[in-house]
């Protein structure tokens, strides 16, 4: 169970920062990416995933949220004639992960399918300073006293403690770094989906358990800050409504409250477009709403490229 962010964070030794760091926004801000260029081809992604890929009056979401994201992912490929970089990427599918790690005095695991990975030859430089790492020392983190942080977590038997990062990456693998996570909440069912709050607690515990799982494959099960922090994102998704996070592993070392934190920016609830009318509305035969798609928000979708172009440009 993933009931917020909150509870991740003190699972994670984690500090929130709002918004996308400077790393993502200076990809979107850049007017050289030529990111203006794509906008119209993600109106029309939109627009084919919710009127025009089936014959059906209203598709339904299990079907245009997984067709969506396909053709944003595709439509995001098409940089790469511009960044021969971005062709040094790979979508993994069904990725299972498994880390485990201490806090406190409570042995915890993270373990599960990690929804769509998409792996890269080169890691994520890390998006915090040094400075800004050493100040997390001071970040307090929240406590629910009298609540126990672990309060609705599964308790279960651990024979092994595993930290696997799945089939993705066996010896040998050259994508060996993970890049985005993307979890796709497709089912049509509103009481089937995570709710936004609980998706953002779910995209930071799998980022979190890559971002381990990597870093104790790089350098061994010993606590400690690392050289190198390890950056994972996070994409999650309805269909609609977007969440963005990037996750900075900055430390191995999650007993105590004390020391260096790591980062996770989190941008929420960002609509790709407001309204899809699939047929038109009509009241005494005048067309009051006419088919089609309403309130597209270019912003939101060049913070989608931004991410898939983080690390390559």
């Amino acid at each position: 169970v993933f009931p917020g962010v909150r509870q991740a964070q003190w699972l994670t030794k984690t500090k929130l920062v709002e918004g996308l760091p400077p790393a993502v926004q200076g990809v979107m801000d850049n007017p050289a990416l030529g990111l203006q260029e794509l906008q119209e081809r993600a109106r029309h992604v939109v627009s084919h995933a919710r009127l025009w890929d089936t014959a059906e009056v209203a598709p339904r979401r299990e079907r245009y949220c997984p067709v969506l994201f396909e053709n944003l992912i595709h439509t995001c490929r098409l940089m790469s004639g511009k960044y021969p970089s971005l062709s040094k990427r790979m979508l993994a599918r069904n990725c299972r992960i498994a880390a485990t790690w201490e806090r406190e005095s409570i042995l915890l695991q993270v373990r599960g399918l990690s929804g769509i990975l998409m792996n890269s030859m080169t890691p994520i430089p890390p998006v915090a300073s040094k400075e800004e790492i050493l100040a997390t020392k001071e970040h307090v983190l929240e406590t629910f006293y009298p609540i126990a942080p672990t309060i609705d977590l599964q308790e279960v038997n651990v024979y092994k403690e595993l930290n696997d990062t799945g089939q993705c990456f066996r010896d040998g693998y050259p994508y060996s770094h993970p890049h985005t996570l993307f979890f796709l909440e497709s089912a049509n069912a509103r009481t089937d989906r995570f709710r936004p709050e609980q998706l953002r607690a779910k995209m930071l515990m799998f980022a979190f358990g890559n971002a381990l799982a990597k870093a104790k494959a790089l350098h061994g099960n010993d606590p400690k800050v690392l050289e190198k922090p390890v950056v994972v994102q996070s994409i999650g998704t309805d269909g609609q409504l977007f969440q963005f996070m990037v996750f900075q592993l900055n430390t191995t070392d999650l007993v105590s409250n004390d020391g260096v934190k790591n980062l996770v920016w989190i941008d929420s609830d960002q609509n790709l477009y407001e309204r899809a009318q699939c047929v038109p509305e009509v009241k005494k035969r005048v067309v009051t709403k006419p088919a089609g798609i309403s309130g597209f928000q270019p912003d939101t979708f060049k913070k989608f490229l931004a991410l898939y172009l983080h690390g390559a440009v």
